[in-house]
């Protein structure tokens, strides 16, 4: 199967490519003329981006790319709610990827803190994101199960995250495998990015994305995000 048979909503533009590396490389460059048009447009620019092993040649790519990296805001979609210093920490996945050499020179925003739950991170990301000037681009990726950024399947809170209209910025939420804890940015500040990215690779993936297409929001969350605008890189 290739991207080009998934019945895609009109407005999806699909961007299909032979290779892990080809993807990563468009999308830097895709990502980098957002970013360099809202820095010319704006004074700065806004990029979120999702962690996890996937985007990590992406991130190499993007470091390399020349922009006025003083003038952009990097966060994350969403947090395992650990330090730093953790392995399974996305911030320290950009910083050992992304935030380097000239891209060092971003702001990074981090939606983790050392509060005494999880439920006291969430708020203070929430409370931190208020000041976040308007999304340039979102980068998202997608799980088997449906999931994107970390609003998962079943998860407490899940319905109240992905309201259209909601004012709240940040959520715990219970991931089903280890680190369970997790931050995630909400559906409506999600949607709000002026360009929506979604980076997928492999076969399975597209029987996700069908079966997600087929699917309600609350049974498979990236279902939000499937709408006119959105653009999808995918490689086999």
């Amino acid at each position: 199967m290739a991207i080009s048979e998934v019945k895609l909503p009109a407005g999806v533009n699909a961007h299909e490519f032979k290779s892990p590396v080809l993807l990563a490389e468009g999308l830097a460059l895709n990502v980098a003329k957002q970013l360099s048009d809202a820095i010319a447009a704006r004074g700065n620019a806004v990029l979120v981006v999702s962690g996890g092993r996937s985007p990590v040649a992406f991130f190499q790519h993007l470091a390399k790319q020349e922009l006025d990296w003083s003038k952009v805001v990097v966060t994350l979609a969403d947090e395992r709610w650990v330090p730093v210093e953790h392995a399974d920490s996305n911030a320290g996945l950009l910083k050992q990827y992304l935030l380097k050499g000239p891209a060092a020179k971003a702001q990074f925003l981090s939606l983790y803190s050392a509060a005494a739950n999880v439920e006291q991170a969430a708020e203070n990301a929430d409370r931190l994101l208020a000041e976040l000037p308007p999304i340039d681009v979102l980068v998202l990726g997608m799980g088997d199960d449906g999931h994107t950024a970390s609003l998962f399947p079943g998860s407490p809170n899940l319905t109240e995250a992905l309201q259209v209209d909601g004012t709240r910025r940040c959520w715990p939420m219970l991931a089903p495998s280890v680190p369970r804890q997790r931050l995630t940015m909400s559906r409506a500040l999600l949607a709000s990015a002026r360009h929506k990215i979604l980076s997928i690779s492999g076969q399975s993936k597209l029987t996700t994305l069908n079966a997600a297409l087929a699917s309600d929001v609350a049974a498979m969350p990236v279902r939000a995000f499937l709408q006119p605008t959105l653009e999808i890189y995918w490689c086999p």
